[in-house]
């Protein structure tokens, strides 16, 4: 129970249906640490004090035992570190599907064992059905798919689908809603959270710069030249860290032309910025591959590929790459700014097939 409508609504519906349900909220980041961070006026950020505040009285409204469980430091070392070690080394991390992987869905079914529950329930956006031929679990968007989620889910294991619950997968936001009044639910009319639980005022850069020191790390230097795709210095910055690929804001230079980040290069501390076609490419490859739906590929496999959460899923073909966990994927037609450190998830229709990592030097 996140203190959201969307977890609150499943344990009140749950509940409803007369199942025994215990309701666990995680405790993943301590709020006061980092107090440089401000985080005064800062809204949409998920997993605060405030939410646990709320779930607790989701929770006695509806009946239902309620636990606070403290996994930080778990969620240091499988989120928040990775996290700090990708944007250092020039990728874009995806913290949420790191949670999901390593905290959600693996520790939170260890603290189910405990307390023996048979199944964990959450109020993500996504379907579960199973093959009827080979018994395999699959992984299906969510009927609303404004809402949904399967992008941050594509690390999920088979045995880890077998006992998770997805009741919303049905559901449009709306109807949610809806249900939360009329079950009287407090957070009925809360609002979303969009930022990340551990960087809330949503500057990455400062982020890194005060987890460090916190850490008595000291950061190698990442100042360095701007340049364009021909080589020529336009401007310096302050740390690559400070960019990712496609963004136009911020690029701290003047130009006749609109700019965007094309790459950046900690090695050579160089920020790449280009034209906006010269942000297209056709191909990339994929790393530490997770099958959900599929149990893998050994020949060319036509799929639609989302290059991260908003992005438009676009037609291509997956190409073995060198095991099961290697995929190269060649789209129709070139894609908009593909991000190293970024997922790739490959779908067939509504069906996510598997996703990975996209690779730092195999996008062309």
């Amino acid at each position: 129970m996140s203190g959201g409508v969307d977890s609150s609504t499943v344990a009140g519906l749950l509940a409803r249906r007369g199942l025994r349900v215990v309701g666990l909220t995680m405790q993943l980041w301590n709020q006061r640490r980092l107090p440089e961070l401000s985080a005064e006026g800062a809204t949409g950020r998920c997993c605060s004090l405030d939410d646990v505040y709320d779930a607790r009285r989701v929770a006695e409204q509806i009946g239902i035992p309620y636990y606070v469980v403290n996994f930080e430091r778990q969620f240091e070392q499988h989120v928040v570190e990775p996290f700090v070690a990708e944007y250092l080394a020039g990728r874009t991390p995806i913290p949420c599907t790191l949670c999901n992987n390593f905290i959600k869905f693996d520790k939170f079914l260890e603290m189910a064992d405990a307390v023996g529950a048979r199944h964990i329930a959450t109020g993500h956006y996504a379907r579960i059905t199973r093959d009827p031929a080979t018994g395999r679990y699959q992984l299906r968007r969510a009927l609303d798919e404004s809402k949904d989620q399967t992008y941050f889910l594509f690390g999920l294991t088979q045995p880890q689908l077998a006992r998770s619950l997805f009741p919303l997968g049905e559901m449009s936001k709306s109807e949610v809603r809806r249900l939360a009044r009329e079950m009287g639910l407090a957070v009925a009319e809360k609002g979303e959270s969009f930022e990340i639980c551990f960087v809330p005022n949503g500057d990455y850069a400062a982020f890194l710069d005060a987890y460090l020191q916190d850490k008595g790390l000291t950061r190698a230097e990442t100042r360095g030249q701007i340049v364009t795709t021909s080589g020529e210095a336009v401007g310096e910055h302050g740390g690559v860290h400070h960019f990712t690929v496609g963004q136009r804001r911020g690029l701290g230079i003047a130009a006749g032309e609109p700019l965007y980040v094309i790459a950046t290069d900690p090695r050579s501390q160089r920020v790449t910025v280009g034209r906006n076609e010269e942000l297209l490419r056709s191909r990339l490859t994929a790393r530490d591959v997770n099958w959900v739906s599929l149990a893998g590929i050994s020949a060319p496999t036509r799929a639609e590929v989302k290059i991260r959460n908003k992005h438009s899923a676009a037609a291509a073909t997956l190409y073995p790459a060198g095991g099961e966990t290697r995929v190269e994927v060649r789209f129709d037609e070139p894609q908009r700014a593909v991000t190293p450190g970024q997922a790739a998830v490959f779908y067939d229709s509504d069906l996510l097939l598997g996703g990975g990592w996209i690779e730092s030097d195999s996008i062309l």
